[in-house]
């Protein structure tokens, strides 16, 4: 053929697919839009993917109406083939036109058969556990065992030293670096009694056979059986982040707010008696409000006006002798450190020896503290915690073998209970990652509605009509079929990673769907074309011939939409190394709703359009005709 015939069939294809490949693409960007409302730790995680596919499919949508055209025009010469020379197109066809025939035969049971798909897909739905995200695979342990708050410092030495003997000894440990009570930071306020110990595994190829992550947890906390010192495992990031965010360093916290430290304890021992039977629960304790230990030194002001002294001069003597005095500076290059002078460890190393700390007075000359004072240990908070103006205690704990929301759904449910008795003003709140899923499920009840919302109306301003755009939408729940089965068989909870999944399913499904009915109303148009629109002139066996037509000689470019997703995709599922357990979740539905989707497409759309026609035809004596190729 000659130049110009060339580029008029180019200029004629271009027109007709050009747009509704604009505007399936602009459908994928404006359905992922709803995902930048995610706030707090799920929108900085999935924003940098929000904004990358938003500007890469911004970019494709232009390329796709502009450059595409110009290099088929330049690149598409010589001798042209049809697509039935094409021996991978014939096979398709093949396969693909018996069934198409079956089930234009066979409508009803095809789409009976659909509808009992999504039917057994909406139990499955409602029994798949919850969490806030995919926990990451840090490829670390963090190790956070509690001991009482009284605990001594050469008795939390000898712990951490035993504690980290134990986990060196474990064949897949490389290093342990463990540590007790703060670092020399005025942001870290743990108490010596909070052990936290670092924990970095050798490579995996060098575990013993069989050996998971979970199962060396279990080992290590079989081993570590302390007596008055309670285990809790987690890994170091995670556990920044949920202190950070929430000031819960385990999975889940019940914060327990009141006016009076010993009534808050009263309380979390009842919600702790209570979680503790709730299967799931691990690492289950008590964040101590009370056992701290202090040393009080009360003045008896009758027998210090015997000796002639004051409050003061004892307190005196008693912060030089056991906190120390500054008596000056001294100066070492660019720093300065102050010299501090107080008793020798052997004369304030017992309660004894500080009962005879010598106070010079101005009648009797030197009398031991315990003449003008009372030395004794006394019960007190090891540390004080407060939100919102109110005392606070916490139950902690891990949840562990089960999902996030389930676990916390019975809890919830068990201390409504069981916990009874809770005084006036005292109340209980739910912290943690828990905090996270709640704010991140109102979210979600948000974006996903208007995610479907934008979508059919773009399809509705695309196609000018409600029935189209309809016909278009119901793609979607057919969608939802494979991700669901596919989430449910590998195992998978719903999270915000899987809600971000379908929603860039959504897009994707509606993309396919659209190309299939611009080439059923392209194959109504040719019918139109030929026959008039009439149904004097048309029978339904003509619009059976025509649909097929639509739906099986165009196959190829459908396969290809399909195939370049499905294949873009599924070499994530073989994937190894930190990250991928983030990045399943995301994938698993778009790889199994990809595939429902394409046979909903194939298959159903054109029995839905067909029946569709054939009621047109007989109501209104005519077919409508929709021109989608503008």
């Amino acid at each position: 053929m000659d130049n110009k015939t060339r580029l008029s069939i180019i200029e004629k294809a271009s027109k007709q697919v050009g747009p509704s490949v604009f505007w399936s693409t602009i459908i994928i960007i404006t359905s992922f839009l709803p995902v930048f409302l995610l706030t707090g730790q799920e929108g900085r995680l999935f924003s940098p993917l929000a904004w990358t596919k938003t500007f890469i499919l911004i970019v494709d949508a232009f390329v796709a109406i502009t450059v595409t055209p110009v290099l088929l025009s330049l690149l598409l010469k010589g001798k042209f083939k049809p697509e039935s020379a094409n021996p991978v197109n014939r096979a398709l066809e093949r396969v693909y036109s018996p069934i198409l025939r079956w089930c234009l035969n066979w409508r009803k049971t095809t789409i009976g058969i659909n509808i009992l798909a999504l039917a057994v897909s909406i139990p499955m739905l409602l029994s798949l556990g919850s969490e806030f995200m995919p926990p990451l695979d840090e490829s670390s342990i963090l190790f956070m065992p509690v001991t009482l708050p009284d605990i001594s410092n050469a008795e939390a030495k000898r712990i951490l030293q035993v504690q980290d003997k134990i986990i060196k000894s474990t064949p897949e440990v490389e290093q342990v670096l463990g540590k007790a009570g703060r670092a020399s930071t005025a942001t870290d306020n743990s108490p010596i009694s909070m052990i936290e110990t670092i924990i970095l595994l050798k490579p995996q190829s060098e575990w013993r056979e069989g050996m998971t992550k979970a199962k060396i947890i279990e080992e290590l906390d079989q081993k570590l059986q302390i007596p008055g010192v309670i285990n809790g495992w987690t890994q170091p990031i995670i556990n920044r982040i949920n202190m950070l965010a929430t000031g819960i360093r385990t999975d889940v916290g019940v914060k327990v707010y009141g006016q009076s430290l010993d009534s808050i304890a009263v309380v979390s021992e009842k919600v702790r008696n209570a979680l503790q039977q709730v299967e799931g629960v691990k690492d289950l304790y008590i964040e101590p409000v009370t056992g701290g230990r202090y040393l009080e030194i009360q003045t008896r002001r009758e027998d210090l006006g015997r000796y002639g002294l004051s409050v003061n001069d004892v307190n005196s003597v008693v912060e030089s002798a056991l906190g120390g005095s500054s008596i000056g500076n001294t100066i070492e290059g660019r720093r300065r450190f102050s010299i501090n002078v107080r008793l020798a460890q052997e004369y304030r190393n017992s309660i004894d020896r500080i009962r005879r700390i010598p106070i010079q007075s101005s009648t009797n000359g030197t009398v031991p503290l315990s003449a003008v004072a009372d030395v004794k240990f006394v019960d007190g908070p090891p540390m004080i915690a407060s939100e919102n103006a109110q005392l606070r205690g916490a139950v902690l704990f891990n949840v562990r073998d089960r999902d996030l929301g389930s676990t916390v759904q019975e809890a919830i449910k068990t201390i409504n209970q069981e916990v009874t008795g809770i005084p006036n003003g005292y109340h209980l709140e739910w912290s943690g990652q828990w905090e996270n899923q709640i704010r991140a499920n109102k979210t979600l009840k948000i974006i996903i509605p208007l995610v479907v919302l934008i979508i059919f109306l773009i399809l509705y301003f695309s196609f000018k009509s409600f029935k189209e755009a309809l016909l278009n939408l119901v793609t979607i729940p057919f969608a939802l079929v494979g991700g669901v089965f596919i989430v449910y068989f590998y195992g998978i909870n719903l999270s915000v990673a899987v809600a971000v999944g379908f929603i860039a399913l959504f897009g994707m499904a509606v993309e396919t769907g659209m190309l299939m009915v611009v080439y059923l109303n392209e194959a109504m148009n040719e019918l139109v074309a030929k026959k008039g629109n009439s149904s004097e002139t048309i029978t339904k066996q003509d619009i059976r011939e025509y649909v097929f037509q639509g739906a099986a000689k165009r196959l190829r470019p459908k396969i290809m939409t399909v195939s370049v997703s499905l294949f873009g995709l599924i070499p994530i599922l073989w994937a190894t190394g930190v990250g991928t357990d983030v990045m399943l979740p995301i994938v698993l539905p778009l790889i199994g709703g990809v595939f429902t989707s394409s046979i909903h497409i194939l298959l159903v759309t054109p029995v839905v359009f067909e029946m569709t026609k054939e009621y047109e035809l007989k109501k209104h004596g005519k077919l409508d005709i929709y021109d989608v190729k503008h």
